[in-house]
């Protein structure tokens, strides 16, 4: 308890909310590994008697062995504290928005759906602070009850860009499935700020040369199906090498996440090998593959031939031949 309350009030102190100040707290208020190692030491030098040790270390196993409780329950606290608040903790008027928009390295994300919440993690791995933007009131409600600094918001309202202060961004992402809505979104951020680098998901091939010819911003196009969450990988990626991240980083970072991805589910074949290359893993070639299979193919063929042989020489032996050969073996 006391361990917790001192973790919380410092954390607190650090900036951090005061949901996640809490479940902080909690998940860290349990003993370590090197408790046994130091109360084992002190037994050896006779500080501590056999007795104390053993009730001492018996309470540190105790401890850890509640940390999956304690994070669990660290988590629902801290989703009834976002949800008890006013709405006015959903449209960034709070003191975890302000601490974010008060540094000029920000970046916004635009839309907080499949590719936005995945491009919102690997900004997260490279410890890159964001400002996430959504429309949908839902949306944004839930990652926000998760603690995650996820506002409502239209960013084709000026107000509204002028409230998040978009205007220090170091770089805007428009992450938006819909073609309508992220040309909206596009040409409101182009219009406000001119010079702004922006990076925008294309619906497709001439939705994305025309944001870039028109309106000048960075545009990819997913190659893989929408429920896919690889598919956000290579856009995320190229997000992270724009914002200064290096190449090895940036290829740990998404190899580690598409892992976390594989983890979860199984990909057909051609859409594996079509991510592979896009994270530059190499594939085997088809001539290795064929490789293998032919000598797969010529073992079986011994394999047969040799039964095949036996089975002949069984035939052709005489009567008075097989009792030598149980003899013999």
């Amino acid at each position: 308890g006391i361990k917790t309350a001192i973790l919380t009030i410092l954390s607190l102190g650090f900036g951090l909310s005061k949901s996640t100040a809490i479940r902080t707290g909690l998940i860290l208020s349990q003993g370590g590994e090197f408790a046994f190692v130091a109360f084992g030491l002190a037994r050896s030098l006779g500080i501590l008697s056999p007795a104390t040790t053993k009730m001492l270390l018996t309470s540190v196993s105790l401890t850890m062995a509640l940390t999956p409780f304690l994070d669990e329950m660290g988590g629902k606290l801290a989703k009834k504290i976002e949800e008890g608040s006013d709405f006015t903790h959903y449209m960034g008027q709070d003191r975890d928005a302000s601490e974010i928009t008060e540094d000029d390295g920000f970046v916004v994300v635009v839309g907080y759906g499949v590719v936005g919440k995945v491009v919102c993690d690997l900004l997260d791995y490279k410890f890159i602070k964001y400002i996430g933007m959504e429309k949908n009131p839902q949306k944004a409600i839930q990652a926000r009850n998760k603690g995650l600094p996820v506002f409502f918001g239209d960013v084709g309202r000026p107000e509204v860009c002028e409230a998040f202060k978009i205007g220090k961004a170091k770089a805007v992402i428009v992450t938006i499935a819909e073609k309508e809505e992220a040309t909206r979104a596009v040409i409101a951020l182009r219009r406000l700020y001119p010079d702004k680098q922006i990076f925008a998901r294309a619906k497709d091939a001439d939705h994305a040369k025309r944001l870039q010819s028109t309106l000048d911003v960075a545009a990819m196009v997913p190659i893989l199906p929408e429920d896919n969450l690889l598919l956000t990988l290579p856009f995320g990626g190229a997000v992270l090498r724009s914002l200064g991240a290096p190449a090895e980083e940036v290829n740990y970072i998404l190899a580690e996440k598409r892992k976390e991805v594989l983890s979860g589910k199984e990909l057909q074949k051609y859409e594996e090998e079509a991510v592979l290359a896009q994270l530059g893993v190499e594939v085997p070639d088809d001539d290795e593959e064929d490789k293998i299979e032919e000598e797969k193919e010529d073992e079986k063929e011994e394999v047969i031939t040799s039964s095949k042989y036996d089975a002949v020489v069984v035939k052709a032996r005489s009567p008075d031949e097989q009792p030598l050969k149980k003899e013999e073996t």
